[in-house]
Formats: structure tokens, sequence, C-alpha cells
């Protein structure tokens, strides 16, 4: 339902205070005067420099904010229904005397169908005025309107992508605005002659830098950069290009629990460059502000992004640290409330994100979290088998350009993590693995006890990511632990 739908509906009921949300102000301002034009209501506009304009007429008035409002009861004198829009008026809320006269307006405007509209890039209505405003959300353009904005701007033959390219270019476009479309399409015509999904995808990143709320990760590295985690590859490539293609069966996203170094930040960055979708980091301190309701408004508008530029992955790293101090005595409510929030829009957004939350320590994280319908998973990712392990010295040999025969240090206990770390030493210093890997302390050996504790929690609980079926710890006492060998061993 577009804007000028819904507007019609609350204005032929006779919602007197109606707030939009909208970055576009040009384009709102133009489906509103469209609509009271076929409705032959009046309609004027205010903002503070130029002051108060009728359609029709030149600008009127002055810049006095109570006095734009006032102003309404002059085309309310003319007879029939009557719209008034208010720019950014949202600046001018903090005032007593401006929310008094939006109450005393709102009131009356019932008598005489006179409604009050204010346009702003945000909802901040005072509490005042909370049970009088209705909230319209001015959408982002849909997949047809950036095509209909492409074809506007690419008219000569071969400017703008056909078939599967021109589904990767408005891919690319989704979550832009119209303004940010036409520029990023004009700017890729001007680069390559034509319009090409590489060149919007720079203007995205930097609209979410400006943002500061969600970043974008768009790596080379696929699957084969990644060793083992065979079910867990297996699993979420089917979710996300079969299933993915029907509405009633598309993936949601999983939840991945592992020790340090395992490999759940690699897998998601490799699981988006694998299937073909941006991958979105969430980082929840980032949203985190100073003024009350800023946290909560931060993170209503990061998801709102985040829906915007479906299909996409969405990472939340180690989740359980991201709303640390959630209940606690010190906490104000913030972080309820957006951990409320967050939770809500995992089991309700129908939008095509498929989210991937990781985590170190699980006794951190609430029990409905990972309940059913949040996640399609929940998987954990133990310390690497010794087939898994051959594989990364492999790819970590190669990649630093180690070679295969020298010896091979005693890798008992060790994450991925720990053997890339011990190649990039031996390649900085010059040094033989085996020497390298004196100074590799593995994660096994200095939170023993927490990883103990984590496999058993895991062990009947969670997915294993290795092979199909229900991960399983045969052994979580102390005495499995094996102390680290600095001794080599040849493979």
């Amino acid at each position: 339902m577009n804007l000028r739908h819904r507007l019609s509906e609350y204005v032929r009921a006779c919602f007197t205070g109606i707030w939009i949300e909208s970055h576009e102000h040009q384009d709102a301002i133009a489906e509103m005067a469209q609509l009271c034009h076929d409705e032959n209501w009046q309609m004027a506009t205010w903002d503070v420099e130029s002051g108060l304009s009728v359609s029709g007429q030149s600008e009127l008035g002055s810049n006095d904010p109570l006095e734009a409002i006032r102003s309404i009861n002059a085309l309310a004198s003319a007879g029939g229904t009557a719209v008034l829009v208010l720019q950014n008026f949202h600046r001018f809320l903090p005032s007593a005397e401006v929310v008094q006269a939006l109450i005393r307006q709102i009131m009356t405007g019932k008598q005489n169908r006179t409604i009050v509209v204010i346009l702003a890039p945000l909802v901040m209505i005072p509490i005042e005025l909370e049970k009088l405003f209705v909230v319209i959300e001015h959408e982002l353009p849909n997949h047809e309107q950036l095509e209909q904005i492409a074809r506007g701007i690419a008219t000569e033959a071969g400017e703008l992508p056909e078939g599967p390219d021109l589904v990767a270019m408005l891919n690319a476009a989704s979550g832009l605005t119209r303004m940010e479309a036409e520029n990023a399409f004009s700017l890729s015509l001007v680069r390559q002659d034509r319009i090409r999904a590489d060149t919007v995808w720079e203007l995205k990143t930097q609209m979410l830098k400006k943002g500061g709320l969600v970043s974008l990760y768009r790596g080379t590295d696929d699957f084969t950069s990644l060793r083992g985690l065979s079910a867990l590859k297996s699993f979420c490539k089917q979710a996300l290009t079969v299933a993915g293609s029907d509405p009633r069966k598309r993936a949601r996203g999983v939840l991945l629990l592992s020790p340090p170094g395992c490999g759940k930040s690699q897998f998601c960055k490799a699981l988006g460059k694998e299937v073909g979708r941006p991958v979105l980091i969430l980082d929840v301190g980032s949203l985190m502000g100073s003024l009350v309701g800023q946290s909560e408004e931060r993170t209503r508008q990061a998801l709102k992004i985040i829906d915007a530029m479906e299909p996409c992955i969405v990472m939340i790293d180690e989740v359980e640290k991201a709303f640390a101090g959630l209940g606690s005595q010190g906490d104000s409510g913030v972080a309820s409330r957006m951990f409320g929030t967050f939770l809500s829009w995992l089991n309700d957004h129908d939008s095509d994100v498929f989210v991937v939350c990781t985590a170190n320590d699980v006794s951190k994280l609430p029990p409905e979290f990972g309940r059913s319908e949040r996640f399609d998973g929940i998987f954990f990712l133990d310390l690497p088998s010794r087939q898994e392990k051959d594989a990364i010295w492999l790819l970590y040999r190669d990649q630093f350009e180690l070679g295969l025969k020298q010896p091979q240090p005693d890798d008992t206990n060790w994450t991925g993590a720990e053997i890339k770390s011990c190649c990039r030493l031996a390649a900085m210093l010059d040094l033989p693995l085996v020497e390298a890997a004196q100074n590799v302390v593995p994660v096994a050996v200095t939170a023993a006890e927490t990883i103990d504790r984590l496999r058993g929690w895991a062990s009947g609980r969670c997915l294993s990511a290795s092979h199909s079926g229900v991960y399983t710890y045969a052994d979580t006492s102390t005495k499995t632990r094996r102390r680290v060998s600095r001794e080599p061993s040849v493979n």
C-alpha cells in the first residue's frame, strides 16, 4: 500500500494529525499534491525558509511556526477538506507553545476538516501529541519503481542491463532513496557507459557509512577459502538457493555457537559471496544513543534499513555481548527494550533476510532467543577434526607460501585461527612452523574449563557443523584434555 493510498484513507476518516516519516520530501509532497488535486482538497505547504505556500499561489505568510499552524484556518474558510504539510516541523516541537497550538488545531480540525501533516525524516512525537498523531512511513522504492528510474536515465540502447544482470542491479539498488538511486545510475553511466551493479554497490556502501547503523561487507572469499563445516555449509546454501525462492519456505537464519577461533565470522562472510548476497554487519553497540529513546529508535531504524536491503545476510557477532547487562540492576531498561525489538523482528519479519548470530558463551543468552521460528537451526562448531585441520594447514601453507615439506607442529586442540596464526608468524618472522608454534597458546588450554562446559551444553542440544545430525560430545571431563606438546610431528 503506497503513501497516496494510506493518506487518502486517513484523510477520509478525518485523522487530523498525520506524521509522515520520509527522507524524500519532494516526492512525498508530489504524491500528496496529486491526491489533493484529484480529490479537490485544498493543500498548503510550509517550511522555515520559504514560509507558507498554497498550491497555485505565490508564497504567503511568515516563517513563524505558530503562524503556520494557524494559517490552515484560512484554507478551511473556503470549505471542504484542507491539508497543511509542515516540513521538518520536528525541529520546533520542543517548544511548549508550538505543542499547545498543535493540540488545539488537531482537536478543532474534526469540526472544519483541517488536516495537519508533519513531514520529517524521523518520528519524534512529544508525549503530549502521541495519541493525536498517526504515523505513515513513506517507503523506499521497490524493484519496479527502481527499474522505472533506471529506464528514465538509461535512454540509449545497451545502457540498461537485461536478464540476471538487471536483477543484480536492482538488488544492489534496494534500500536507496529515489535520489540516491538516480545518482548511482547516473554515475555508472558516466563511468562505464552503462548501469552496472558494482557502481551502485559503491554508492550504497557510502550511504550505510553515513548512517553508521549497519556496515556492508563485500569480500571475495567463498567456501573454497574455508575448510571443514561441511554440514553447516550445505544447510545454509540449500536454504538460501532452493527454499529461498518460495516466500512460504523462506530461510530465517542460524545461530552459531563455538569456542573462539573456529570460523563463525569467516563462515558468515564467505556465505554471502557463495550465494551472491550482500553481508550486512549489525554492531549493536553502535545503536546506543545518549538521549532518552534514541537507542530504541536507532534499533528500529537499523532493522528498517536491513529490511529494505533484501535479499541479504545479516551478521551479529558475539550476540551475547551485544545485549550485555540485560535485566541487570544497572540496566535502565534500554537493553531490554532493544532486545525485545530485535526478538520481535526476528520472529515477525517477512523480508528475505538471513540472520547469522554468533556466540561464544551460551549461558548469557536468554532461552527465548533460540526458540523455533527465530532460527532455522542452532549449530555447534567444535574444534576442527584431524581431517579438517590437515585441510586448514594446506590452505594456509599455500596462502603464506610456506611449502609442504617442512615439519608440522603438534596441533592438538588447535583451532583454525591458531593454525593461521602459526603460518602467518612463520612467514612474518621467517621461522620454521615448529618454532613459530612456540608463540601460539591454544584457547583450548587457556580456557579449557569454559570450552569443556560449552561442549557439554551443546551435546544433544545443537546440530553439528561438521556432519549431519545432532552434535554429541563423548566425554566432558578435564581428563580428556591433552597438554599441548611442542615436539614436531611430520605429516
